[in-house]
């Protein structure tokens, strides 16, 4: 048998590995997490958690540590050159519902999103190793064969996968060949983190004296006393990142001279590009994130997208892994790549929108929505409200013994779940599968009717969730033959 150092290397401690990092970790799959960086990333990048992300992070169990520190989305207020002109909210969003327990974003920093994701990873006895630098691999049928730099030497990694969540600039995909086509979008901004005097924090302040090219934006960062500034600046030239330059630029936006910038914690000056890597595998090597998918920051979809990524590539490694057919890999370039080709064109949609100052993010930025009805691992048939591939909603219901639950809370965890309603029979046990029958003489009870209702489902069907949350399809009669083929 041949010997592994481990089996899966992850090469980026972001938000993307670190998903990864936390889903395999909780599957008991060895892996190693390695980072470039000497430490962690400190900046607020990514700063909007979507609906969709926070019921994953609700299955990975730390969407209530998150939530504790981050905040709702303040409204915009706007300010043209006679003063403040309006207060619009950011986003149109519903209320909570029985099938949407999250209907609306959480502001987060991403340097705090990350931080709370390192702690969850220290619950499942993982840490990242920051200070490795990955300087190149080769891979054969039977794994990959990886050189890294531990800051103390070189050392040799034989490993079962390795996947690149490296970032836009990913040094895996460049030694993979994969192309990054796409497009530099014209637009270069700075965004800063920085303490500031002269501006309240119950806003998200837009200043627009003149043309979109002087705009600013300047946001309260919920879960820190920081501001983040974004501003577009010239295509050519340095940008002056210091807090006197910061200064300097918001008076200059903004026509106020009570506007101080005190101290710069993080910045940075970048082209907004929008790109798709060609592939997302090659043999054992994967990429996720940014590595795989890079576009401007309007509507807040990039750490999103990628958490979900990995999210999707966690359970179908450990899977392989476990003995399923590598082929099962194949589906996770097959359904996320989709995905991200269609969030450049919202992101892309969205830039041109904040440029003329018009933008409002609703329900297609919430990722809710965003399913996989074409993947070869949809079948079966369709209820009258759920196609396979698509998200497996939510709904309140009670278990037998009189205490009240709900589907996420039978879903969380990394197994698959089967649900019968109103069904004569049982299936039989089988490892990784939770078998729940929904009736008067089922373990769960339909007592509001939510569930019959948001799934369409009559009496005599069976449906099957995937361990990411999505239907992998449905059943009427005797679920046997097609849950053993399925699985």
């Amino acid at each position: 048998m041949p010997s592994y150092d481990t089996d899966v290397l992850i090469c980026g401690a972001g938000a993307a590995g670190l998903t990864l990092a936390i889903d395999l970790a909780r599957r008991g799959v060895r892996y190693r997490l390695i980072d470039r960086i000497a430490q962690p990333f400190g900046g607020s990048r990514g700063k909007g958690i979507q609906p969709r992300t926070l019921e994953v992070f609700e299955d990975l169990g730390f969407v209530d540590a998150l939530a504790a520190i981050g905040g709702p989305y303040p409204p915009q207020r706007e300010y043209k050159a006679g003063g403040i002109v309006g207060e619009t909210p950011m986003m149109v969003f519903d209320a909570a519902t029985p099938d949407v327990p999250y209907p609306a974003p959480i502001m987060i920093p991403q340097f705090l999103t990350e931080g709370v994701m390192r702690a969850r990873l220290a619950e499942l006895g993982g840490a990242p190793d920051f200070g490795v630098t990955l300087l190149g691999f080769d891979q054969d049928d039977d794994g990959v064969s990886v050189r890294v730099d531990t800051g103390t030497g070189e050392q040799a990694l034989r490993v079962r996968y390795l996947i690149g969540t490296d970032g836009g600039r990913s040094t895996v995909r460049h030694e993979l060949g994969i192309d990054f086509p796409g497009e530099t979008l014209g637009v270069r901004a700075l965004v800063a983190d920085a303490v500031l005097d002269g501006l309240d924090r119950t806003a998200w302040h837009r200043f627009q004296l003149g043309g979109p090219e002087t705009q600013v934006w300047i946001c309260p960062l919920a879960g820190t006393d920081l501001f983040q500034i974004q501003a577009p600046v010239p295509m050519e030239g340095d940008a002056d990142l210091s807090a006197e330059g910061l200064t300097a630029l918001t008076r200059a936006r903004t026509g106020r001279s009570d506007i101080l910038i005190r101290s710069v914690s993080w910045a940075s000056a970048y082209m907004m590009n929008a790109r798709l890597a060609n592939r997302y595998r090659v043999g054992r090597v994967f990429l996720a994130g940014d590595a795989a998918h890079i576009h401007p920051p309007t509507g807040g979809q990039g750490l999103n997208t990628s958490v979900q990524d990995s999210y999707n590539l966690g359970w179908k490694l450990a899977a392989v892994l476990a003995g399923a057919p590598d082929t099962l890999l194949d589906s996770y370039e097959s359904e996320r790549r989709t995905i991200a080709a269609g969030m450049l064109g919202l992101a892309t949609r969205l830039l041109d929108q904040a440029r003329q100052g018009t933008m409002t993010r609703g329900r297609e930025t919430q990722q809710l929505d965003l399913a996989y009805p074409d993947s070869p691992l949809s079948r079966g048939e369709e209820s009258e409200r759920i196609r396979a591939g698509d998200r497996a909603p939510d709904a309140p219901c009670r278990g037998a013994a009189g205490q009240a639950t709900r589907l996420f809370a039978l879903f969380r965890g990394p197994h698959w779940t089967l649900l019968g309603y109103e069904v004569d029979g049982t299936v039989a046990p089988r490892s990784g599968l939770h078998v729940h029958r929904i009736g008067a003489d089922g373990d769960i009870i339909d007592d509001g009717g939510h569930i019959a209702r948001i799934y369409g489902l009559s009496a005599g069907q069976w449906v099957l969730v995937r361990p990411d949350g999505y239907v992998a399809g449905s059943v009427t009669g005797d679920p046997a033959a097609f849950v053993a083929g399925y699985l």
